[in-house]
């Protein structure tokens, strides 16, 4: 007898796991509603024709992504492939890889191709009109291998492959990204005074790359972005640095809707006049700490002396010493007088010997937009001041 009961008992489970199942089972087409949902926030459109869930894996066909002030521009992605797919609390979904086919495009005579495209620890959220940080579509990561520009034949534009991580902290975020082995072919150009220019200036191939850091703290909206970097060989490294406060989840969504209902509006200087005004009024909600521009010489700026004085019919020695004089005097029409005088120093010393020039502006406290705003309206003059710029060289 027990023996039976003990197979009755199989039998009721499997009939059981049987009818429960399916309503275990991951909802494909409603993972990729709220995917789409999260990025229309954004202006980003995604469709879809089917999404199949077989186990975890959550396969998507049919899929083209668009912008919704461009409709019927759309780009035909084809196959997504999510695996690892979970629900998340709250009606969510969290995917450990998202898989896109390699891209290969033609058109006339130029091709673009894209390889090994991925994104990694993707959070779908269940409702992407809150106001939280489980509200925001997340990754941990973005790269791609291989994307190439290709003209008549030839590569006039490469990269080897682009990295972007995201990374979750106590009230924000942290970022990275990397464009590696970036390459552009410029020796096909056919204007002759701009071939001309990039043969004497040896820009005929540009080999380099661009990184990016920084943060957001959310809840006080303070953005920082240590480094965005464009570092080319024999050229020089040009990084743009900026820290500012307000940027909160609210002004976020404060913008997107603005964008949203000027995109509405069919009468599109009425709907930019509306955009303008409402960027005006968003401006008002955001604080300035600091910012800084600074380019570390690679040799390029002595060869752009040189090809410019030959232009004139003089030296890049000559032509120095003419910048130097001249400086000062553009300056003065500014009626700057500290920031003329650091300006002319730092250009000479720059001139003498180039290494590096930055330009940097750190107040003393951070400044409410709107005093910026009030001040370049009222007294543009006093704007160095206001924002504590300094202009150095070589340090």
């Amino acid at each position: 007898m027990k023996p039976m009961r003990n197979l009755r008992l199989m039998m009721a489970s499997t009939a059981f796991l049987a009818l429960a199942g399916p309503s275990f089972a991951l909802d494909g087409a409603d993972m990729m509603k709220k995917l789409n949902a999260a990025t229309s926030a954004g202006g980003t459109v995604i469709t879809f024709e089917k999404a199949d869930a077989d186990g975890d894996t959550v396969t998507a066909t049919g899929v083209q992504v668009g912008y919704a002030n461009l409709p019927g521009d759309t780009l035909k992605i084809g196959e997504l492939t999510f695996e690892g797919v979970e629900e998340t609390a709250g009606g969510g979904y969290y995917a450990k890889t998202v898989s896109f086919p390699d891209i290969d495009m033609s058109q006339e005579e130029g091709r673009f191709s894209a390889k090994d495209i991925e994104i990694a620890g993707l959070t779908i959220p269940a409702d992407a009109t809150g106001d939280t940080l489980n509200d925001i579509l997340l990754y941990e990561t973005v790269s791609t291998g291989p994307i190439a520009v290709n003209v008549k034949g030839r590569d006039v534009f490469a990269i080897e492959g682009i990295e972007s991580n995201l990374a979750r902290q106590d009230g924000g975020f942290s970022y990275d990204a990397n464009v590696a082995g970036l390459k552009a072919d410029l020796s096909q150009v056919e204007d002759a005074s701009a071939k001309e220019a990039i043969e004497k200036l040896g820009l005929a191939t540009i080999d380099g790359a661009v990184t990016m850091k920084g943060s957001w703290e959310v809840e006080n909206g303070k953005i920082a972005v240590d480094e965005y970097a464009f570092d080319f060989k024999n050229i020089g490294r040009l990084n743009i640095a900026v820290d500012f406060s307000g940027y909160t989840l609210a002004f976020v969504k404060s913008l997107q809707e603005a964008v949203k209902t000027a995109e509405a509006n069919p009468n599109k200087e009425e709907a930019n006049q509306a955009v303008g005004l409402a960027m005006l009024g968003l401006m008002q909600q955001l604080t300035f700490n600091s910012a800084s521009i600074r380019f570390d010489d690679a040799s390029i700026t002595k060869k752009a002396l040189d090809y410019a004085g030959a232009q004139q019919g003089v030296t890049g020695d000559q032509l120095t010493q003419s910048l130097k004089g001249l400086v000062p005097m553009m300056m003065a029409q500014l009626n700057l007088p500290e920031l003329q005088n650091q300006v002319s120093a730092a250009v000479n010393t720059y001139l003498d010997g180039p290494k590096s020039l930055t330009i940097s502006a750190a107040p003393e406290k951070p400044v409410p937009f709107p005093m910026i705003i009030g001040a370049a309206m009222g007294a543009p003059n006093t704007i160095p001041s206001v924002l504590g710029v300094k202009v150095t060289a070589n340090d």
